[in-house]
């Protein structure tokens, strides 16, 4: 199973190349997983998950230029690894079919009381497990 959700690409997350910049991927990434494990969870009338996760490394494929704000981009969030305190996320995202980019990040939960990682608990791993992709299919 995926997680899908479509972010709206801003005028504003556009460079003076005439494409998304850079670092606007990260922060489209950010707002994807806060729908994975935030937002499509209240609509749901279910409690949010993992507020309480820093991300510990954050990577990005930039495949296809995209030259245009306006529209939506449609981004796919599935699980690649479970640890003991952390997890890897894997984002797709694409325009009308085409994978535009491609990222990977790091979570880890935190005690915030002591501000050091803790165990993932065992809803969480339930919930994770249901996004799981085998390791082969997120490389």
């Amino acid at each position: 199973m995926q997680h899908k959700t479509s972010l709206y690409l801003r005028w504003a997350d556009l460079d003076y190349f005439g494409h998304i910049n850079n670092a606007a991927y990260l922060v489209l990434v950010q707002e994807a997983r806060a729908d994975f494990s935030f937002y499509s969870r209240i609509r749901n009338g279910e409690s949010a998950i993992f507020t309480d996760m820093v991300v510990a490394r954050a990577e990005l494929d930039y495949l296809e230029p995209i030259y245009v704000g306006g529209i939506d981009l449609d981004v796919a969030i599935n699980v690649s690894r479970i640890g003991v305190s952390s997890f890897d996320l894997i984002y797709d995202m694409s325009i009308d079919g085409v994978t535009c980019a491609r990222a990977k990040t790091v979570q880890v939960t935190v005690d915030m009381n002591t501000k050091k990682s803790r165990p993932l608990k065992s809803e969480e791993i339930t919930f994770l497990s249901k996004y799981l992709i085998d390791s082969e299919e997120s490389k």
